[in-house]
């Protein structure tokens, strides 16, 4: 593999960076909006005790308030995107701070609003309504306010809680900022002595390599720093569950799952339901640990032998260009108005590509709403990063189509249905993929990797909200949740999910200190569930073109005008039956019945 040096961001070719200049030319611009904003707080506090006066005033302050909330995203989308590009560079983790600071203001500012329209009977808000229809565009807002009804407080507590934020924030700044930019990691040793670099974002580059002692000591070099700062990242942790708590016990929640579920209208039973449903389920996981096993030729199968391929020879390179073709030939079924708006994304740098020192790690969509989704990658010319190109231009053009589509109010779309969009790309490309080859070996390749989305979506994301579970349980009860608890309950689930034939490495237990997804207020297990309804759904529009196409738009421009189960059934799938999720299981069972097959002779 590339001993790639990894650059500094001031070396990066600029068109393979995202171009923040349609947010914000420069940095002083952006103080100027800066400046603005946090003047906002006194005109959002002269509607205070006033919403529920007359029609045209409760419309004039939600205009206001959809004015205040673009000026503001588009404030802290350029310091966030800025402070990503290099999580060392203090200058923008300030303007990160100030700009968090500014939106805590706004949104201090502005807790009177929710009990005020509590306070408004029904009677009235409907002749509200009548009086100026305009108000009509708010309705979902205010329905969803008044559905939660008992977990609101008074103004003054409200203004307390929002004060609250920026301190409930702190427990993922601190853990973002220790994890991306003050630990650094010795280099990792092959088999023949050669060095590479070893970082959040090439571990899992590394742990891909044929070479098994990289594997290996890439692995352990890893953990082995990981657990010097174990302590630390179990307090954040810790930290981070402590404010859940309060925060869930301050609306009136019986538990943090309670409360994190309910402001997404998502039933807590779908959390629970989807971890029972792969319990029952662990048998196919099982066999495909054992067939990889089998196909890597190993007496022992580690945690370092997680993600090599099982086919030799397979692992091609694909270069970001190639990789942007590709998926704009898959994605072609979905139609050229979708394939043009991918091709915009491309050739207006939405997107940051490769890895530089400092970068944040993995790859995220951003979600902002105007002028467009900005996307970061840390590309590896690989397979698994073309898939992740079309995972993240997935959501971004969820986002893109629901702002286009959707007043402001409703054009954000619960994090239920987030990962639906991005999935269902990752479906349609690995179905045609498969429908261009009739190689055996590459055939086994891609289904091998397939094998591992489903085992890295569904199954282990589903670890991963159990254990998310666990963490908020072991808090409520009281108790610490200290790096020796939660290293013994990782390693307890490891072995649970991986089975008898694989070597849950005591190290491994570590692994819940490297994970950010833990600070994301359980967030996890929508993956698991996005994942089986987008199998359903690129099911749907392969085997009834238009007509699901159609469907499947409608729900992309959608936004949050409704509840996610009912957005999901737009698109031809009901989330409250158990029946996406063992479907999806299903064909994992028969992927790995045909990758048997394929690879008989080895």
């Amino acid at each position: 593999m590339e001993n790639r040096k990894i650059p500094e961001r001031n070396e990066v070719d600029p068109s393979n960076t995202w171009d923040l200049t349609p947010l914000f030319p420069d940095d002083a611009k952006w103080e100027e909006a800066y400046a603005e904003i946090c003047a906002l707080p006194g005109k959002v506090a002269s509607y205070k005790g006033r919403l529920g006066e007359s029609a045209a005033t409760l419309l004039e302050f939600m205009k206001l308030d959809d004015e205040i909330n673009l000026e503001a995203e588009s404030v802290y989308s350029y310091a966030n995107l800025k402070s990503d590009e290099d999580t060392g560079n203090s200058k923008y983790q300030n303007m990160r701070g100030k700009a968090m600071g500014a939106l805590v203001a706004l949104s201090g500012a502005s807790a009177f609003a929710t009990p005020e329209i509590l306070e408004i009977d029904d009677a009235t808000l409907a002749k509200f309504y009548e009086e100026e229809p305009g108000l009509l565009t708010y309705k979902r807002s205010f329905d969803r306010i008044r559905r939660r009804k008992e977990h609101f407080l008074s103004p003054e507590s409200e203004k307390l809680l929002a004060a609250a934020g920026e301190m409930a924030d702190s427990p993922d700044n601190i853990g973002n900022i220790l994890r991306n930019a003050d630990m650094t990691y010795p280099d990792a040793v092959d088999g023949a002595g050669k060095k590479y670099p070893l970082t959040n974002g090439s571990l899992t580059l590394l742990l891909e390599s044929p070479d098994r002692k990289l594997r290996e000591n890439a692995f352990n070099t890893y953990y082995a720093r990981l657990g010097e700062f174990r302590n630390t990242i179990a307090a954040t942790l810790d930290g981070q569950f402590k404010q859940l708590r309060f925060f869930a016990g301050a609306r009136n929640y019986p538990n943090t799952l309670e409360a994190a579920l309910d402001r997404t209208e998502v039933p807590s039973s779908v959390y629970l339901n989807l971890i029972d449903a792969v319990h029952a389920n662990m048998d196919k996981m099982y066999r495909y640990v054992a067939l990889r096993k089998k196909l890597l030729n190993v007496d022992e199968l580690h945690m370092y032998d997680v993600y090599t391929p099982v086919v030799e020879d397979a692992d091609a390179k694909i270069t970001f260009e190639e990789a942007k073709n590709t998926v704009l030939e898959a994605l072609a079924v979905l139609g050229s108005d979708y394939t043009d708006m991918l091709r915009k994304g491309f050739s207006e740098r939405w997107i940051d590509v490769y890895e530089n020192k400092g970068k944040r790690s993995g790859a995220y969509s951003s979600g902002i709403s105007r002028p467009h989704p900005y996307v970061l990658l840390n590309h590896k010319d690989n397979l698994d990063s073309q898939f992740t190109l079309a995972h993240e231009m997935g959501h971004a053009l969820h986002s893109y189509l629901s702002t286009k589509n959707q007043p402001v109010n409703c054009a954000n779309y619960v994090i239920f249905v987030a990962e639906v969009a991005s999935t269902c790309n990752e479906v349609l490309l690995m179905k045609y993929l498969l429908s261009k080859t009739s190689d055996p070996k590459n055939r086994a390749y891609l289904i091998n990797h397939f094998l591992d989305q489903f085992k890295g979506t569904v199954y282990r994301q589903t670890m991963f909200a159990e254990f998310e579970l666990f963490m908020g349980r072991h808090s409520e009860a009281g108790e610490t949740l200290t790096a020796d608890v939660l290293t013994e309950k990782y390693l307890e689930l490891n072995k649970l999910y991986f089975g008898p034939d694989m070597i849950s490495d005591p190290q491994i237990g570590l692994e819940w200190a490297r994970i950010p997804h833990f600070f994301y207020n359980y967030y996890v297990f929508q993956y698991a569930t996005g994942f089986s309804a987008a199998v359903a759904i690129a099911n749907r529009i392969l085997s009834e073109g238009e007509p699901a196409v159609r469907d499947y738009k409608k729900f992309l421009s959608s936004g949050g005008s409704a509840d996610p189960i009912s957005l999901l059934r737009i698109a031809g799938v009901d989330m409250s039956t158990p029946d996406p999720v063992n479907s999806a299981l299903e064909l994992f069972g028969d992927l790995i019945g045909e990758m048997e097959e394929l690879v008989s002779g080895k």
